[in-house]
């Protein structure tokens, strides 16, 4: 089977948040499946010099766009065994973003959908399977069916589409988008990618795609719901019968303790007792307290309203007054960076914050923290939760999406539990759970050395959900 991947990120190339991962782990994880697989991307500026130093130009064209016709080249570099293609256009790609909020993110990933499916002959690679991520490669399945299915060589391709989060639909003018790609006025219809009056990426992948898929089962229950369906639950519903929900896994050899380059004691469940000296570590680096006995919480994250952060700062001082050291590391919304920040002055020693992407503070985070705090108003799926079970990193985390496929709660009197969840969106359910978390550290450290010690024996890797999107693929090609 030959499988491409079209996405807008993918490390270790480029990153802004767990699509990358994604991207990055299942392919890797495909191949093993005696599959072709490979994976398509913008060459952005911003990626590190040493990859663009790596990739080689493959072929140049051109293609339309609107009354433009607009320069691709395809660089071509193999990593992990893997074939990676990268499409390079200066006047899309050559900025100091990965994403932008200007007026033309509808024309930049219009552009990346019309040169990868032009590319496809020309870099004689024909997949049966093209896997479309999120509302970026949204138009793919699209102009598949509409333009481009009456060609020989690309009638038999099937689309898989995957919702990393229904959240972000990727909404332009109509008009906007007919200039640029002369879809027909009958592609702008309630039943196709019309979205009240403008046209939404994502649904038209929702709608095109042979098969959706999510990144957890609950999350693609969860999304058929008005609430968290982003006013496409009607759409979703309809097309049941080929929505599924898949769990993401994690590399777990980036992310071992056993071998993690990025922290400064490696450790096991075995020598579960060893990570200490990581927050004794961590503690200094950061002008904490430095104190073995003192719960340490962590938060890597983007800093915005749909991760909890509301919840975090109704009760901020409840909190703090725990006596729990809290670290946060994330970049976001300007009145959480407020909030940390005035933490840091008003909790000093007791509170950390990191506004930047670092990825080697991060793996410190994860090796060093006893507790995990995810109080997500929605969660997709969560990576940041499996990092921090593999890590022996008790996830304090709310029921929903993917935190509740892979977090449950400790039961006090079976003793089963990898974690500590809540349910409801309420500040002072988490407060309850932070509470309870931090007192079995202090009070029953054989008990939460038990829980911790079993959550990184837990199964994170990406095998069974690769032979679950194996399973999907034959769907799609009607093989099962």
């Amino acid at each position: 089977m030959k499988i491409l991947f079209a996405a807008s990120e993918c490390v270790p190339f480029i990153k802004t948040g767990g699509l990358a991962d994604v991207v990055g782990a299942l392919p890797k994880e495909l191949i093993k499946t005696g599959a072709d697989v490979r994976v398509i991307l913008p060459l952005y500026k911003t990626m590190d010099a040493k990859w663009r130093a790596q990739a080689t130009e493959l072929l140049n064209f051109y293609v339309e766009l609107g009354w433009r016709k607009q320069y691709v080249g395809v660089y071509q570099l193999e990593y992990c065994g893997i074939t990676f293609y990268f499409i390079d256009n200066e006047q899309y790609f050559g900025r100091d973003y990965v994403y932008g909020s200007g007026t033309d993110e509808g024309e930049r990933y219009a552009y990346f959908c019309r040169a990868v499916l032009e590319a496809l002959p020309k870099i004689d690679f024909i997949p049966d399977v093209l896997h479309c991520n999120d509302w970026q490669t949204g138009l793919i399945p699209v102009m598949l069916k509409i333009q481009y299915n009456s060609l020989g060589m690309y009638k038999n391709i099937k689309t898989v589409y995957t919702i990393h989060n229904l959240k972000f639909q990727g909404i332009f003018p109509i008009d906007f988008v007919e200039e640029m790609l002369s879809l027909g006025s009958l592609a702008y219809t309630s039943d196709s990618l019309e979205f009240y009056g403008m046209c939404s990426y994502m649904k038209g992948g929702l709608v095109y795609a042979d098969e959706i898929n999510t990144v957890s089962p609950t999350y693609a229950q969860e999304i058929q719901t008005a609430y968290y369906g982003e006013r496409l639950d009607g759409l979703l519903r309809s097309r049941l019968d080929h929505l599924c929900g898949i769990l993401n896994g994690i590399d777990t050899v980036e992310y071992d303790p056993a071998t993690d380059p990025m922290i400064e004691q490696h450790y096991t469940a075995e020598t579960f007792d060893e990570k200490v000296k990581n927050k004794l570590l961590l503690q200094k680096e950061l002008g904490l307290t430095v104190d073995p006995d003192i719960p340490m919480i962590g938060m890597v994250s983007r800093l915005s309203g749909q991760k909890g952060l509301d919840l975090v700062e109704c009760v901020f001082e409840p909190i703090m007054n725990t006596g729990a050291q809290v670290v946060v590391l994330g970049m976001g919304e300007s009145k959480y960076v407020d909030l940390f920040s005035w933490a840091q002055w008003k909790y000093s020693g007791q509170f950390a914050a990191c506004f930047q992407m670092n990825n080697a503070l991060a793996h410190k985070i994860y090796g060093a923290c006893d507790l995990f705090l995810m109080p997500s108003m929605f969660e997709p799926c969560g990576l940041s939760q499996l990092i921090a079970l593999r890590y022996g990193t008790l996830p304090i985390a709310r029921e929903t999406g993917g935190l509740r496929d892979t977090v449950l709660a400790y039961n006090k009197y079976t003793g089963d539990g990898n974690g500590f969840t809540f349910l409801n969106y309420n500040a002072h359910d988490m407060l309850y759970v932070i509470e309870q978390a931090v007192r079995m550290y202090r009070e029953n450290r054989i008990t939460f050395n038990r829980l911790a010690t079993r959550a990184m024996q837990g199964q994170y890797g990406w095998d069974r959900s690769a032979q679950t999107y194996m399973e999907l693929y034959k769907k799609a090609l009607g093989e099962s």
